[in-house]
């Protein structure tokens, strides 16, 4: 029972770990089933919004998706995307960006190459 309520508060903690700017919103999506005392995360889309380089260098990182993807079944269909707000134009219209990857837990490492690419591409939209 006590490891059931730690890994719980340890999976909270760890979304509460995206969303340390109060400008972030994190989107994640996610059915979770218990086996023999342990979770195990199936259908993961994770869904990101941020307004600043800062924001996505201060508090996403590929580490924290891993830790996601480690507690996920194989064959399992995962999907990310990070949208990244930018400044008004000139019609009054607010400009933006998104970047998505989809993938399969089958094939972990690949998916996280290409968080990291999305993750350079939204800073240096910023950066532009």
């Amino acid at each position: 029972m006590n490891k059931n309520v730690i890994i719980c508060l340890a999976l909270l903690i760890l979304s509460f770990g995206f969303s340390q700017s109060h400008s972030m919103k994190n989107d994640i999506n996610a059915e979770a089933t218990y086996i023999n005392e342990e979770i195990k995360l199936k259908n993961v889309s994770i869904e990101v919004t941020v307004d600043s380089a800062e924001e996505i260098k201060s508090t996403f990182t590929t580490k924290g998706i891993k830790e996601f993807l480690d507690d996920t079944d194989e064959g399992e269909d995962i999907s990310f995307k990070i949208i990244c707000n930018g400044v008004k134009m000139s019609n009054g219209s607010k400009s933006h960006a998104s970047y998505e990857v989809k993938g399969n837990t089958d094939n972990k490492k690949q998916f996280l190459k290409s968080i990291k690419k999305i993750r350079k591409a939204a800073i240096k939209y910023y950066h532009n």
